[in-house]
């Protein structure tokens, strides 16, 4: 089989690679389509290395067909279309997957598009319900609202009936998260995302990608009770808490990792896929949520796609084909 393997940032190249068979409890997936995320511009440039035991080859999510099944992985048989949410492994004809990671394909979605969704989907209800406890009527601010992970979280949000602010960095894209239901947007070059999110009431939710920077900033757009659910290091990876502004908001800091989870048990990838199964697959279905692509790749030119991403001119998601 062929699979993209990154001999430096800038060298990603499709190339031969040992064929895959699937271990008891795994299905092997022949590759429609992998999503391009953050995380694997990371792992390319040497910075976040796949935990113990994961694939090396970037990719964090794919549709495709299964080819075959291991023992014990009873729930799925070759032929079926489905959706996964991967360790690693997904830049490649052919990923081996926990079975309990692997996803049927959402009502109305094209195989190749559903690559577009097991990881947003997943971090997104994980963080924003799962942990957070997001409910109706709250006010969710989302950072990086163009972005993969924000578009889907605004769709999601207003499916559940709560208010979105989202911030992003031009008309465009700010634009593109109105029509997905953000009702607050918010030009972080030009506006203080403090002043406005704190004139609605404050966030009872925050979802940040930024990390460091934004630390103080997100505790002052805290509403009471509220929870600031840090997923990303943009902004850098240390900033200081004051801990007198949190406890006078009886607010909550929590950071996560999707990639790092164990497949099973409680909070466990396995866990978070059958909840994303029937809680959001539901709302694709009803046309609440739909994947955002902003661009597409043939595999070959992952590099393309890495630098795409890097610049920030996209919105929603960068997909990555695998031609027959």
């Amino acid at each position: 089989m062929h699979a993209i393997v990154a001999e430096t940032p800038d060298r990603l190249t499709w190339q031969s690679v040992p064929d895959l068979t699937p271990s008891p409890g795994e299905v092997l997936i022949k590759v429609t389509a992998a999503g391009v995320n953050r995380a694997d511009l990371l792992q390319a440039a040497g910075n976040y290395p796949p935990p113990p035991g994961a694939s090396d080859i970037l990719g964090l999510e794919v549709s495709g067909t299964i080819h075959s099944v291991g023992d014990g992985a009873t729930h799925w048989s070759p032929g079926q279309q489905v959706c996964a949410l991967l360790a690693g492994g997904g830049y490649a004809e052919y990923v081996a997957v926990p079975a309990g990671q692997v996803m049927p394909l959402p009502d109305g979605v094209e195989l190749p598009y559903a690559a577009a969704l097991p990881e947003v989907a997943c971090t997104v209800w994980s963080n924003l319900v799962m942990t957070a406890g997001l409910r109706a009527s709250q006010l969710v601010l989302v950072h990086g609202g163009a972005s993969g992970i924000g578009t889907h979280a605004i769709q999601v949000a207003r499916a559940l009936n709560c208010r979105v602010a989202v911030t992003a960095g031009s008309r465009n894209k700010l634009d593109l998260c109105a029509e997905l239901g953000a009702e607050i947007t918010i030009d972080y070059r030009n506006e203080d995302f403090v002043d406005v999110v704190r004139g609605a009431g404050g966030a009872d939710v925050i979802l940040d990608i930024m990390g460091a920077a934004y630390l103080d900033r997100n505790v002052d757009a805290l509403a009471d009770d509220g929870r600031l659910v840090i997923i990303g290091m943009q902004g850098g990876i240390k900033a200081e808490l004051n801990i007198a502004k949190l406890l006078g908001k009886r607010g909550g800091v929590i950071a996560t990792a999707l990639r790092s989870r164990p497949v099973g048990g409680a909070g466990g990838k396995s866990d978070i896929v059958a909840r994303v199964v029937s809680d959001v697959w539901p709302m694709v279905a009803d046309g609440l949520v739909r994947p955002v692509i902003g661009a597409e790749f043939p595999i070959a030119e992952a590099k393309a796609a890495h630098e795409l991403l890097e610049s920030g001119d996209v919105a929603g998601k960068v997909l990555l084909r695998v031609e027959e």
